[in-house]
């Protein structure tokens, strides 16, 4: 089964709504690995709007298990990346204008971009991953850009997670594709993006697919029942295809 790293990002949400110095998602991090999560994801914006560069270096002193950094490809994100040291960064696109992550990074336009930055960071011991669309072509290109690097890709599940009936069906066959492929050439194979309870089993059970980030439907069950709850919950549905 794959793992579980459990994104904090909006337990910064509504500590931010404040202003406040609670709640911490640091001790959300604590507890979701103590729950069974084996790694632990922040997106550092450049707008700062949730998760802050104290956090980040905070979490890379206590997170026991993969610290995972969602981050843009600009030159202040990389150098906080080789500053702070995260096991692992994922480049993601970023649009100050959205609410969340609206899509992959397009490889066909900006592989040359990405393979320097990937290359920047894998060069000083840092893993790094891309968030790219269920798409063969990206993973096409990225198998291109990646020489000698050790590369994964993170596959963007938005399509899957929103989709019904017969829909699902279909965008579960382009991740199955998509993953197949990315191992076939050698790439690490993550997944995530709007994953709940309901729909993360299927997407759990696709054997190349080795760690699953989900935080939203997270966060939002443990703001009823408790951040180990909802860990826990999520991992039995993860079990359950």
């Amino acid at each position: 089964m794959a793992h579980l790293s459990v994104n904090v990002d909006h337990v910064a949400t509504l500590r931010q709504a404040r202003q406040a110095d609670y709640p911490d998602p640091v001790e959300a991090a604590t507890i979701a690995e103590q729950a069974g999560a084996s790694g632990i994801t922040v997106h550092l914006r450049s707008d700062r709007r949730h998760i802050q560069d104290q956090d980040v270096r905070t979490l890379r002193q206590v997170v026991h298990g993969k610290l995972n950094l969602e981050m843009a490809t600009t030159d202040e994100m990389v150098s906080f990346a080789l500053d702070c040291k995260p096991d692992q960064v994922t480049l993601v696109p970023e649009r100050p204008e959205e609410v969340t992550t609206e899509g992959g990074l397009d490889l066909l336009g900006h592989g040359d971009e990405v393979g320097t930055v990937a290359k920047r960071l894998a060069d000083n011991g840092i893993s790094v991953s891309v968030f790219i669309d269920p798409d063969p072509r990206q993973i096409e290109r990225l198998s291109q850009i990646r020489g000698d690097l050790t590369l994964g890709f993170e596959i963007n599940t938005d399509s899957y997670s929103t989709a019904r009936g017969a829909g699902r069906d279909t965008e579960l066959a382009k991740i199955i594709e998509v993953a197949e492929l990315g191992m076939e050439n050698g790439l690490l194979v993550y997944a995530g993006h709007g994953l709940n309870t309901d729909n993360v089993g299927a997407v759990a059970a696709v054997p190349q697919i080795e760690e699953l980030n989900i935080g939203h439907a997270i966060v939002s069950r443990a703001v009823l029942f408790g951040m180990e709850a909802a860990v826990r919950e999520m991992l039995t549905a993860m079990a359950t295809s």
